[in-house]
C-alpha cells in the first residue's frame, strides 16, 4: 500500500462515523480537573477510552499514579517494534475545564456531544479530547496502511490535569525518562491561526501570573469624612499597573522586554494574519509594541495583561475609601525572557516608582520554548502537511498561549512539533465549546501522512530528534 491509502483509511473512519462515535463516548466522560480533586472519572477516562484502542494497536499501557495530592492520573503507552528503532512520543489531555453546565445554548450540553452543522458540541471536543482523537485515528490510520509495521516505535503520555496547571508532568516525566526517552515529538492543542489551513507551531509562550496588592488599613472609612487624608488603594495600585504598562499596552519594564526579534522569526510570521473570522474580534491596531506586525506583537513578543481589578463593591458602589485593593496581572513571554526572576524584578521596578507599600505575589508559572524555525524536522513537517492538505500552512515558532512544552523541549530534550485541529472561534474553556468537523476530518489525513511518512526510509530527519536529545542530555 502507499501513502494515499494512509489518508482514505483515516478519511474512511471519519465517513463512516467511527470517529463521531468515538469522540461522543470520550466527550460523555465528565473529566473536570479544576474542582481540586481528582474525580474517578479521571481514571476512568484513561482505563475505558485510552487504554482499549491503544491495545488494539499493539500499545503496552500502563496507569501511573500523580505523586502531587490531588492530580489526576498518567498513562504511558509504549509500542516498540525494535528497540533499535527511533521512536516518536505524542501527548494528550483528557481532562476539561469546568462544564458550566447552566450557560451552554438551548439543546446543547457539555457532556454530549451534538452535531450542528458543521460545528460538534461538547466540552473538550476542541480541548483536547478531539484533538487526540484524530492523532489516535491517524495514527490508526497509518498502521492500516503499513500492514501493522510502522517501521518506528512510538510512546503516548496523557494526562488528566493540564487544565489544572498539570500538577505532577514534570515529575512523572523526570521518574519515567526511560521509558518516554524518544527522538521527536508531535502532538496537537490549541488552534489553527485561521480555520482556513493548517498550522503547524514548534513551542509556545510562556506565562507567569502575578498579583499586586495593597492592604492599607482593615476596614473602609467614608470618603466624605475622611477624603483626601487617607490613601485610596484603588488609586495606588492603578497607578502602579500604569508604571509596569502604558496606556497603549507597551510595557515599560525594561527587564521584561523580550529579545529583539529575530529575521528568521519576522520571515515565518510575513505572511500570518490575525482575526478576520466571522467569530474573531476586531484587532486594534494601534495597540501594544510599536513597529511590530499583529502576528510579531502576539506570537513573537511579551505582554502585560491585567486580568482582574478589585477595590470596594462594584457590584453595589459605596461612599467609602475602599480598605484594599488587588489586580490580578500576567505576563506572556517568549524564549529569553528571565521569567523566573519577575517577581524580584517588579518588586525592585515599583520599589523605585514609589510603590513600595504594593506587595508582588507570583501566583502561577509556565517556561516558554521555541524550536528553531531552520530545524530540519520543521520542514520534513511542513512538507508532509502541505501535501496531505494541498494546502499552504502557516508556521508559527511558537504558539501564542502557554502549553507544558518545555517538559517535552527542555526535560526530555525533544525536538517538539505541535498541529493544531481546532480554531480560534471554537468557544475553547467556554459555554458552547465545538470542533468543527470539516477540521477533523482533514486533521485525520494529515496525522495519517505524518505518521506514513515517519515510516519512509530515508525521509524522516531522525538524525536531528537523536542530536537534539543527546544535547541535552549532555547539558
Amino acid at each position: 500500500m502507499q501513502r494515499p491509502d494512509s489518508l482514505a483509511a483515516a478519511a474512511a473512519y471519519f465517513d463512516a462515523g467511527g470517529f463521531f462515535a468515538d469522540l461522543q463516548r470520550r466527550v460523555a466522560f465528565r473529566t473536570e480537573s479544576d474542582t481540586g480533586a481528582a474525580t474517578p472519572a479521571l481514571e476512568a477516562y484513561l482505563r475505558k477510552e485510552m487504554i482499549p484502542p491503544l491495545a488494539a494497536l499493539g500499545f503496552a499501557c500502563e496507569v501511573v499514579a500523580n505523586p502531587v495530592p490531588g492530580g489526576g492520573p498518567f498513562l504511558i503507552a509504549r509500542r516498540v517494534e525494535d528497540a533499535s528503532l527511533p521512536t516518536v512520543m505524542t501527548y494528550g489531555h483528557g481532562d476539561v475545564v469546568s462544564g458550566q453546565d447552566a450557560h451552554w445554548e438551548e439543546g446543547l450540553a457539555p457532556w454530549a456531544l451534538t452535531a450542528r452543522g458543521e460545528r460538534w458540541y461538547g466540552r473538550g471536543t476542541a480541548d483536547n479530547k478531539g484533538q487526540h482523537s484524530i492523532n489516535l485515528g491517524g495514527l490508526a490510520a497509518a498502521l492500516e496502511a503499513r500492514g501493522g509495521r510502522l517501521g518506528y516505535n512510538v510512546t503516548w503520555l496523557i494526562e488528566m490535569g493540564e487544565e489544572a496547571a498539570s500538577p505532577g508532568l514534570h515529575a512523572v516525566c523526570e521518574q519515567q525518562r526511560d521509558k518516554l526517552r524518544a527522538d521527536l515529538f508531535i502532538a496537537s492543542d490549541g488552534p489553527r491561526v485561521s480555520a482556513a489551513r493548517p498550522t503547524l507551531f514548534l513551542g509556545s509562550r510562556g506565562a507567569v501570573n502575578f498579583s499586586l496588592r495593597l492592604r492599607a488599613r482593615p476596614r473602609g472609612y467614608h470618603s466624605g469624612n475622611w477624603g483626601g487624608v487617607l490613601v485610596n488603594p484603588g488609586t495606588v495600585v492603578s497607578h502602579a499597573v500604569a508604571s509596569l504598562v502604558d496606556e497603549r499596552g507597551r510595557i515599560l519594564v525594561e527587564a521584561l522586554r523580550p529579545p529583539p526579534v529575530t529575521q528568521a522569526v519576522r520571515d515565518a510570521l510575513a505572511s500570518i494574519a490575525i482575526g478576520g473570522g466571522a467569530d474573531d474580534p476586531e484587532v486594534d491596531e494601534d495597540w501594544g509594541e510599536p513597529g511590530l506586525s499583529p502576528a510579531e506583537r502576539l506570537v513573537a513578543w511579551n505582554t502585560i495583561e491585567v486580568l482582574a481589578l478589585g477595590a470596594g463593591s462594584p457590584q453595589r458602589p459605596v461612599n467609602a475609601i475602599p480598605s484594599e485593593a488587588v489586580a490580578h496581572c500576567q505576563l506572556r513571554f517568549v524564549v529569553g525572557t528571565p521569567w523566573q526572576d519577575l517577581q524580584e524584578i517588579v518588586r525592585a521596578h515599583l520599589d523605585a516608582h514609589g510603590f513600595g507599600q504594593v506587595e508582588v505575589e507570583v501566583t502561577l508559572t509556565g517556561a516558554a520554548t521555541r524550536l528553531d524555525v531552520e530545524n530540519p524536522w520543521v520542514g520534513w513537517a511542513r512538507r508532509s502537511i502541505e501535501e496531505s492538505s494541498g494546502q499552504r500552512l502557516d508556521l508559527l515558532p511558537n504558539l501564542a498561549g502557554s502549553l507544558p512544552n518545555d517538559v517535552f523541549a527542555d526535560l526530555l530534550g525533544l525536538p517538539t512539533l505541535w498541529v493544531p485541529h481546532s480554531y480560534p472561534a471554537c468557544a475553547q474553556h467556554a459555554p458552547n465549546e465545538h470542533l468543527l468537523a470539516p477540521l477533523a476530518r482533514e486533521g485525520l489525513q494529515i496525522m495519517a501522512g505524518l505518521y506514513w511518512d515517519l515510516g519512509e526510509p530515508g525521509l524522516a530527519p531522525w538524525a536531528a530528534g537523536r542530536l537534539s536529545q543527546s544535547a541535552s542530555t549532555l547539558s
